[in-house]
């Protein structure tokens, strides 16, 4: 064999490759491209829509009545009763979902034995599963009827038990995600606190879970979000009555159920009222953008990294 066979022996045609890789490159940016370009598209909708709104309604109007009536014949347009809505169901169920959650993960990763951490993570994911609307049923025909037994004044719409059941379907968003902040912590660190004497507690308090601070972070402003923008559990178990309350024993309208009352063709097409659907969307997007900036700030600011 000569020296210039053998050199083409080692050096192939890479003509093909090249172009398999370039295809790939171009086909990989398309789809991130239609991500983009769908994202653009939702927020210009969005824009264009709540503009239009803001035509003829002032935004000190908005932000300072105290009812929230688009549909009526004497429409009032103040956003503060559906946050207020929002923010009562939301923070019920983060009262529920975060320190649940929470233990649930430094159980599994810290104390469940090997087989236990393997059957109950499973499930615990499995519950995430499950649709939000059986989740809705479950609070209006279980739940509610199970709190009336001992609140009397508890409606049959209520904030309370919306918030109780929404908190259960978030918790393994913040579990399973706080697990694996956890479970990814290095090993040398949690033995490096034993030479020093520490005990079980003190490592996991003083040492993991500091360690692992902005993966749980992350999924506590995650599991937010996601009850900022629950829909179904709210429209079906919390009512639709806009009411400017802190009281989580009566019926309330959040952003979402608002939005699908809309939806159903409560309002016509092009009406003010049916524009309420788009700067309501538009509230709702601005604050799960400004958690998922937080979250995106504090990861990078408090994210511990090992070499």
């Amino acid at each position: 064999m000569t020296g210039n066979q053998t050199e083409n022996l080692f050096q192939p045609n890479r003509g093909f490759s090249k172009l398999s890789e370039r295809a790939v490159v171009f086909l990989f940016g398309f789809f991130a491209l239609i991500s983009i370009m769908t994202t653009l598209g939702i927020v210009l909708t969005l824009a264009s829509e709540t503009f239009a709104f803001f035509q003829e309604i002032p935004l000190w109007r908005f932000l300072t009545d105290t009812e929230w009536t688009p549909l009526f014949v004497n429409p009032q347009y103040g956003i503060f009763v559906l946050l207020s809505g929002t923010f009562l169901t939301s923070v019920i169920a983060i009262t529920v979902a975060l320190p649940i959650g929470l233990l649930s993960a430094i159980y599994l990763s810290e104390y469940a034995p090997t087989k236990v951490r393997r059957l109950i993570k499973p499930a615990l994911e499995v519950l995430a599963g499950v649709p939000s609307v059986v989740f809705g049923y479950f609070a209006l025909l279980f739940v509610t009827p199970l709190l009336q037994s001992f609140i009397p004044n508890l409606q049959g719409f209520n904030a309370l038990s919306a918030g109780l059941v929404m908190g259960i379907s978030i918790t393994p968003l913040v579990g399973s995600i706080s697990e694996d902040a956890i479970y990814s912590v290095p090993q040398s660190l949690r033995q490096g606190a034993y030479a020093m004497g520490c005990t079980k507690k003190e490592v996991v308090i003083g040492v993991v879970i500091p360690a692992a601070l902005s993966g749980i972070v992350a999924s506590f402003i995650l599991a937010i979000s996601r009850a900022v923008g629950e829909t179904m559990i709210v429209t079906v178990a919390a009512g639709q009555n806009p009411t400017l309350t802190l009281n989580p024993f009566v019926s309330v309208q959040t952003m979402t159920s608002f939005i699908v009352q809309v939806s159903l063709g409560d309002a016509p097409t092009g009406t003010l009222a049916y524009n309420t659907l788009f700067v309501v969307g538009t509230t709702l997007f601005l604050i799960t953008l400004l958690l998922n900036v937080f979250s995106f700030w504090f990861v990078r600011k408090f994210r511990e990294k090992y070499e």
